[in-house]
């Protein structure tokens, strides 16, 4: 049952944190906001036992495409006038409700089945054994992650105006 609660209070957090990209109009807060989305679903991997798929979530997403994203937007100028109005938003609304509509109806039309088990072994691979277990290429990453974050710091500090 406590499963079940923290998977809809993660999906929660998960669409206000996706409300918040779309609807904030600094954008970097905007970029917080995904980094949280992201985390969300690494955490509704979680509560589905798909802890590879959130492991690889954390690194890839959370860890490298939002330092891209918040790396752009540092380097940017007037990052706090946010988007300028847009007038394809009517258009952009109107396939979006759309694409709801289509969403809404698959998921009331298909007939899922459930699984009355939980899974008996863990879901992580042999790939996932491979490269987080012993005498895997964890710390190369890491450290190739702290290589590519100071090249970034040294970057902006390069770029930044005096």
């Amino acid at each position: 049952m406590g499963l079940v609660i923290s998977f809809w209070i993660l999906a929660a957090i998960c669409i206000l944190a996706a409300l918040g990209v779309i609807f904030l109009r600094n954008v970097f807060r905007a970029a917080l906001s995904l980094i949280l989305c992201f985390l969300m679903v690494a955490g509704l991997y979680i509560t589905l036992s798909a802890d590879f798929l959130a492991a690889v979530q954390i690194l890839v997403y959370v860890g490298a495409i939002s330092v891209l994203i918040i790396l752009a937007i540092m380097m940017t100028r007037e990052v706090q006038r946010g988007s300028p109005s847009n007038r394809l938003q009517i258009p952009a609304f109107i396939v979006a409700i759309l694409l709801l509509e289509v969403l809404v109806l698959t998921l009331l039309k298909t007939p899922w089945q459930i699984a009355t088990t939980p899974p008996l072994a863990p879901t992580t691979t042999a790939l996932a054994t491979r490269l987080f277990g012993e005498g895997g290429f964890i710390l190369p990453v890491e450290i190739a992650a702290v290589l590519i974050l100071s090249a970034i710091l040294g970057a902006i500090v390069l770029a930044r105006e005096k």
